[in-house]
């Protein structure tokens, strides 16, 4: 009888292990769930007992890395990380049925999963990359991932550029499912998105992530449920500082220097037509990189311009002053005059030199009747004293003249320079209050 007994003991104690051991394997869990092949109802069905009841779908977003902006396609493309989690109603179990099993990862394929989209995403399907696994918990609960290389809208304000703050928006819906059907909502708080964020980001490129807030849950828009993420980032201007608006601010400062240059010297004028080709490079650079289609004029295009427009006057300026500098007024006229008056008196000169050569040459003596009379003489004398005194009045006249025009070039410079300084002082301070409330 005690052998009996111990048999019967020993049987029940294997019988048991073994339940054990075969309850402890994954395949039974599977076989349990109905996923050991394939079940079309679970692959295609919305995963709930009650038609009614919507599917609530739960969205994380976490940033990896800001790797490009491109105002003119007014878009931004950011590395992102997508964090998934719904409900399968028909997928739950007692752990403690399954050795504590509270887990389970099995292929994507096999379960139904929501049809999730991007609303702002303008980038090509290949860039997503899924996960083939999926985490189903014992509670029903079902978690997925994926990443990608999104390439979305933004509608960019570039006013302050480059001292910017950009908000963009990443929304997600889904593409065939109501609201009736599918329910958005979100995992964590704003908090926690932004700080894995900010701890996780591989590359941030010219931008700084300022914060990630949850706009809106659960929003209704043409009967479909949107959940959307507000993403807050901040330029680093350095580059741009570095690149226009240090370079635009020595040419103006230039610009002034040149008034110094001697205002006979032609190139004082060259100076400052290769300060313009110079500020008109910069120019060119600028409008690759900013649309067209801003509505507000943004602040460094006004700064370039004003710039340019400064350096464009002070040229036109320095043409003017060099014209009046080399002003010669009534010169021509007084020399066509003179031409003729040295003319006429050469012609009274001639029988006189005529004489003379032939008393060298010895040919004779001349008449007394070929010779001009005392009186003859005096008035040629009279008349050449009368000319050279003439041509010498002229000639201060024309000196005079071509002074007062030096006088008024000089005053205009000296004017224009003051009036050139004050604007160009009041323009840098207005632009810099202008600018710093957008650096704050």
């Amino acid at each position: 009888m005690a052998a009996l007994q111990t048999l019967a003991f020993i049987s029940v104690i294997a019988g048991f292990s073994c339940s054990l051991t075969s309850e402890c394997s994954y395949y039974n869990l599977l076989d349990y769930l109905n996923l050991t092949s394939s079940n079309v109802a679970l692959e295609t069905m919305r995963p709930v007992k009650n038609w009614t009841r919507s599917t609530f779908v739960q969205v994380d977003l976490f940033l990896l890395g800001i790797l490009e902006s491109n105002e003119k396609s007014q878009t931004f493309t950011n590395e992102i990380r997508v964090h998934m989690s719904w409900t399968n109603e028909f997928l739950t179990w007692n752990p403690s049925e399954f050795c504590g099993i509270e887990k389970l990862s099995i292929m994507t394929s096999m379960l139904w999963f929501p049809d999730v989209i991007i609303v702002e995403d303008v980038s090509d399907d290949g860039s997503m990359r899924m996960s083939p696994l999926v985490t189903v918990y014992s509670n029903g609960s079902v978690k997925a991932d994926f990443q990608q290389r999104l390439t979305f809208a933004c509608r960019l304000n570039l006013f302050a550029f480059p001292f910017d703050l950009q908000t963009c928006y990443i929304s997600f819906s889904s593409l065939n499912s109501d609201v009736d059907s599918i329910t958005f909502g979100t995992i964590s708080d704003e908090r926690f998105l932004t700080q894995v964020s900010d701890t996780v980001m591989l590359t941030r490129g010219q931008w700084e992530l300022k914060h990630i807030d949850i706009y809106s849950t659960n929003q209704t828009i043409e009967n479909k449920s949107y959940v959307s993420f507000r993403v807050l980032m901040l330029r680093k201007p350095m580059l741009y500082v570095i690149d226009f608006i240090i370079p635009l601010f020595y040419f103006l400062i230039m610009d002034l220097a040149s008034f110094f240059i001697s205002e006979a010297k032609v190139e004082k004028l060259s100076f400052k037509v290769t300060i313009l080709l110079s500020i008109s490079v910069l120019l060119l650079l600028l409008a690759d990189i900013l649309p067209s289609t801003e509505k507000d004029m943004p602040i460094i295009s006004i700064y370039c311009m004003v710039i340019f427009t400064m350096v464009a006057v002070s040229v036109l300026e320095t043409m003017l002053v060099m014209f009046l500098m080399d002003f010669e007024g009534f010169s021509c006229f007084y020399k066509k005059a003179e031409n003729c008056e040295n003319a006429k008196t050469d012609d009274q000169l001639e029988p006189m030199e005529d004489s003379a050569e032939t008393l060298k040459k010895g040919e004779g003596k001349p008449k007394r009747s070929d010779l001009p009379s005392d009186c003859d003489l005096l008035k040629l004398i009279l008349d050449e004293v009368k000319a050279v005194q003439d041509k010498t009045g002229r000639q201060d006249e024309v000196n005079g003249k071509q002074e007062s025009y030096r006088r008024l070039a000089a005053i205009i410079d000296r004017v224009f320079f003051v009036l050139y300084l004050i604007a160009s002082t009041i323009f840098v301070v207005l632009g810099y209050l202008k600018w710093i409330p957008q650096m704050i």
